[in-house]
């Protein structure tokens, strides 16, 4: 680090920011990039990565996002931006290539570049910071004269660095640590077989990295449902067959069947404020059900997917050629274990093997699967990250995120979620298009204006019953009206 960096960050680390948020995936990158323009709002951002990367294993060739570019890190706040989709494709040279495109789908691997692109033109984002400590610190600045608008504290965040430790101050804060893969206890605990006789066990995270080992190991199993099973399972399928340097692949799901995402437009209303009012005043049991019966809203699979896959099969399939693949859908993986080699009923050439006990759900009945490899698609869980100091946030009775209709989770409405909210706000949480409306509820909250304009209706429809009927119905308490909120709780 230069003496000119060096004195930078200890004059950034003596000042207090509005707003300083804590992980820079694409929801955090649009919140910075949105309050860049703001001259009320000083805002910093850290990331314990060396730079920027979206699901770099999921970025296979020829693969799109399941939403249109309009669900950009800004658009949908502010369409005159300077970091929007359309700038990058402009200042990139690839405007009139995208247009002749006719697709509104980005690729995964541009969606990437492009806020590579961004990234590197904030100046407010610091990477190589591992955040170990969020605590309150006293508001010195309110000085012996009293409040100073603000609670009377602030929130002091220490970082490690490679070059040592750094501490910030912040009024508000942002959580986007995110979410880590999820894999199964059975599928976590197993180990690669001795002197490498069997094939390794990844999360589909890390794909792209183990490709090549996962094909060479001769036969794979995909585990789990959902938009990037198929693609894994797709991308695999294409090296399928019996022949030399060919490998077998099977994909098990517990899902009834491989369903497509829904994608008509009247579901699409659901990704929309009034649905979300809808969703957060519902019981926490009822949101938990509705949470799991909705997912083939975004958990499902591209329906020009799904027949990519048929015709991939068909096309292999000719002549009578034989593709050695099986697709079980209800079908659960309940235990899994290693088996060296020599061991198995069948050998695999003396190679050490996977053997996978799987039980269909309508049928109550159980079989062993054997396979060399596996690649779990087993999803992504969010949970609350430890270096926040106890008491913080406030956590619902499941020691998740309790997070408020404006996206906060403490009483003075100073720390804020994105995506650690699906349990509570359902699926707008996740969703790329909706970004950019919740970092305008925020950075409303920081700045108690609305910087960018908030849109109270969106949906032709209506969620639950006009007012006056039963049932909980939509909330009339738009996110901004926290001030309001507060005040009538003081004056009970």
């Amino acid at each position: 680090m230069s003496k000119e960096q060096t004195e930078q960050t200890s004059t950034e680390q003596m000042k207090v920011h509005d707003l300083l948020g804590i992980g820079i995936g694409p929801f955090d990158l649009g919140l910075a990039a949105l309050a860049q323009p703001l001259p009320d709002v000083d805002a910093v951002f850290l990331d314990q990565r060396d730079g920027f990367s979206w699901h770099a294993g999921m970025l296979i060739e020829g693969t799109t996002l399941q939403v249109p570019f309009l669900a950009d890190l800004v658009t949908m706040a502010d369409p005159t931006s300077p970091y929007s989709f359309l700038a990058w494709l402009k200042a990139t040279g690839r405007l009139y290539p995208f247009y002749i495109r006719e697709s509104f789908y980005p690729l995964r691997a541009e969606y990437d570049q492009y806020c590579r692109w961004v990234a590197e033109q904030l100046p407010t984002l610091r990477w190589g910071r591992r955040v170990t400590s969020v605590v309150r610190v006293a508001d010195l600045s309110a000085g012996a004269g009293g409040p100073s608008g603000e609670g009377d504290y602030l929130f002091e965040v220490t970082a490690e660095t490679a070059h040592g430790v750094e501490k910030y101050c912040a009024k508000h804060l942002v959580l986007g640590t995110g979410t880590q893969p999820r894999l199964p206890a059975f599928l976590a605990a197993l180990e690669e077989g001795p002197g490498g006789t069997a094939g390794p066990v990844v999360h589909t995270s890390d794909y792209l990295p183990r490709r090549a080992e996962l094909a060479a190991a001769g036969s794979v199993t995909v585990v789990g449902s959902g938009q990037s099973a198929a693609e894994v399972y797709r991308d695999l399928l294409e090296g399928c067959g019996t022949g030399p340097g060919e490998h077998r692949v099977d994909w098990v799901t517990r899902s009834p069947r491989f369903f497509p995402m829904e994608y008509t437009k009247l579901t699409l209303e659901m990704t929309s404020p009034e649905y979300t009012d809808h969703y957060v005043s519902l019981p926490i049991e009822q949101r938990d059900v509705l949470g799991r019966e909705q997912r083939n809203l975004y958990k499902g699979i591209s329906g020009d997917l799904i027949d990519d896959i048929y015709d991939t099969l068909y096309r292999k399939s000719a002549l009578g050629v034989e593709v050695p693949t099986t697709l079980l859908s209800d079908t659960e993986v309940v235990a899994a274990r290693f088996e060296p080699a020599g061991t198995g009923p069948d050998g695999l050439d003396g190679a050490g093997e996977y053997v996978l006990t799987l039980r269909h759900a309508q049928l109550g009945t159980t079989a062993e699967h054997r396979t060399r490899a596996i690649v779990a698609a087993t999803g992504y869980a969010a949970a609350v990250p430890a270096f926040l100091a106890p008491g913080l946030v406030d956590l619902d009775a499941r020691g998740r995120y309790a997070v408020r209709r404006d996206y906060t989770v403490d009483d003075d409405g100073r720390i804020h979620v994105v995506n650690g909210e699906e349990h509570t706000h359902g699926v707008t949480a996740p969703d790329l298009g909706f970004g950019a409306w919740r970092n305008s509820v925020i950075l409303a909250n920081v700045t108690g204006r609305e910087p960018y304009p908030i849109e109270r209706r969106i949906a032709f429809q209506q969620f639950g019953l006009p007012d006056g009927g039963d049932g909980p119905g939509p909330s009339t308490t738009h996110p901004t009206d926290r001030q309001t909120d507060n005040e009538m709780e003081a004056a009970r």
